[in-house]
């Protein structure tokens, strides 16, 4: 590999562990847990400590950016997960939209119901 290429190579590995290393350091919080003054408690939880349900957490920013409804739908699919085992389960944050096909639109149109 020439000299080029190989700082080619370093400069790419840079900017994707970048974009990790600020993924990590977000303030992520619990939306599972609300506090009863509205605000959320940190993520992960210390040896020992009980919460009421299961943590589903999110960046902050993501958190404030969603709505009520959002907010518990994610908490609803984490907790539909089986959490068991050392590793928990991933729960997808937002719903995958259902694709109309002749359900929709243009299924009205066209008569089809």
């Amino acid at each position: 590999m020439d000299l080029y290429k190989w700082q080619a190579w370093l400069e790419k590995k840079d900017a994707v562990s970048m974009g990790l290393r600020k993924w990590v350091k977000q303030n992520w919080v619990d939306i599972a847990n609300k506090k009863s003054d509205g605000s959320y408690p940190k993520c992960g939880r210390s040896k020992g400590e009980k919460r009421k349900n299961y943590p589903k957490c999110v960046p902050i920013a993501k958190a404030r950016a969603m709505s009520k409804g959002q907010r518990a739908g994610a908490v609803r699919r984490k907790q539909a997960k089986a959490n068991t085992g050392p590793t928990p389960s991933r729960a997808a944050t937002f719903a995958k939209r259902k694709k109309a096909m002749m359900g929709g639109f243009m299924g009205r149109r066209m008569g089809v119901r």
